[in-house]
């Protein structure tokens, strides 16, 4: 129950309404307001009362002043975010860490009107919709892993209810399928580039051409070791490989012109391609921008393995064994193909 007292001063008589918590014969909370009038002091006091006496009220109080930068920072380093954690979730992730305005946000008082301003402002600064959809998507997903693994009273509801008007607003979307492919043509440009470069540390033609026939992410080309090669079945084990929802240990088979390729690499090293993934998609960024190659990714070649895979009749679960997909359903797009046979029956594989 609050008190309130009165106390005369220069000004007039000023009231100070007083809160005292006990739990067990403790005070566990206390808190007090002055005012120019009675009336005001019983008004705050009723409030905030009421607040109080909702659950989970004194505990977010104790927690008060938490920024969700350390939020995001507990995140990365309880769920061993360095390791674990893609290298583009990572790096959303760091850029929200340094963003002097929503990092300093206090995580237990977080309301949906900063996250649309923080909305308002990421897109008035460029950013897309799908990439301040991972803001949404990012944070909600430490809010409440934190509140899980570190017994905080985190809430949900303002990060959902952010989302929600911001996606209906159009503020922020999916991010859209991508559907490029490259043509024999820039293949062409791209291992003509490549194979001009004979003191390069990276033999770029030999990646592309494993990529472009194993249908293997860049970070998983440069983890691959001879030891991970079964040469019976014609497969190897990527290590830590990339899942929706985990990271695991998979065997993927290799189609023969992918096999080709790695038989020939040099085993002077633990690694078949003993490179950073980073430094591959770097160079291969560069060799487009340089050959007037227009929005072709590393990645697009994953795209144009797996689609080459079913043009040549393959069904969804032997695709799944060279793609290393869990789930069939997401190859399901790859099924709508518009020619059939191998576009590479007669293209060289050896640059």
């Amino acid at each position: 129950m609050a008190t309130i007292e009165a106390r005369k001063r220069k000004s007039g008589i000023r009231y100070t309404a007083r809160i005292i918590i006990r739990r067990a014969g403790k005070i566990v909370h206390r808190e007090s307001e002055t005012f120019s009038k009675k009336s005001l002091a019983k008004v705050w006091a009723d409030r905030r009362e009421a607040e109080l006496a909702v659950p989970g009220s004194l505990e977010k109080l104790r927690h008060a002043g938490i920024p969700i930068k350390q939020v995001l920072e507990w995140y990365v380093e309880d769920y061993e975010g360095r390791t674990k954690f893609g290298r583009s979730k990572l790096s959303h992730i760091n850029q929200m860490i340094n963003d002097p305005d929503l990092s300093e946000l206090d995580a237990l008082s977080l309301t949906s009107g900063q996250l649309v301003t923080h909305v308002r402002r990421r897109s008035n600064a460029g950013a897309g919709p799908s990439t301040i959809n991972n803001d949404f998507i990012w944070l909600r997903g430490a809010f409440r892993a934190i509140r899980i693994g570190r017994d905080m009273p985190l809430e949900l509801q303002a990060i959902d209810d952010a989302a929600f008007i911001c996606r209906k607003e159009g503020m922020i979307a999916k991010s859209r399928q991508r559907d490029r492919r490259p043509t024999i043509g820039e293949l062409d440009q791209l291992l003509e580039f490549y194979g001009a470069m004979r003191l390069a540390k990276i033999p770029m033609a030999e990646v592309v051409l494993f990529a472009l026939f194993s249908s293997r992410r860049q970070d998983e080309i440069c983890r691959i070791r001879w030891e991970d090669v079964d040469e019976c079945k014609q497969r190897v084990l990527v290590r830590d490989m990339k899942h929706p929802r985990e990271r695991v240990d998979t065997w993927v088979d290799i189609p023969d012109r992918a096999w080709e390729v790695l038989q020939r690499q040099p085993k002077g090293d633990d690694r078949i391609f003993p490179h950073m993934g980073k430094s591959v998609s770097g160079s291969f960024t560069r060799g487009c921008k340089m050959l007037g190659i227009h929005d072709l990714r590393f990645h697009d070649l994953r795209h144009e393995a797996t689609s080459w895979l079913f043009e040549q009749g393959l069904d969804i679960p032997r695709v799944a064994m060279v793609t290393g997909h869990k789930s069939w359903p997401s190859l399901q797009r790859y099924t709508h193909i518009d020619q059939i046979g191998d576009k590479y029956a007669s293209w060289p594989t050896r640059r």
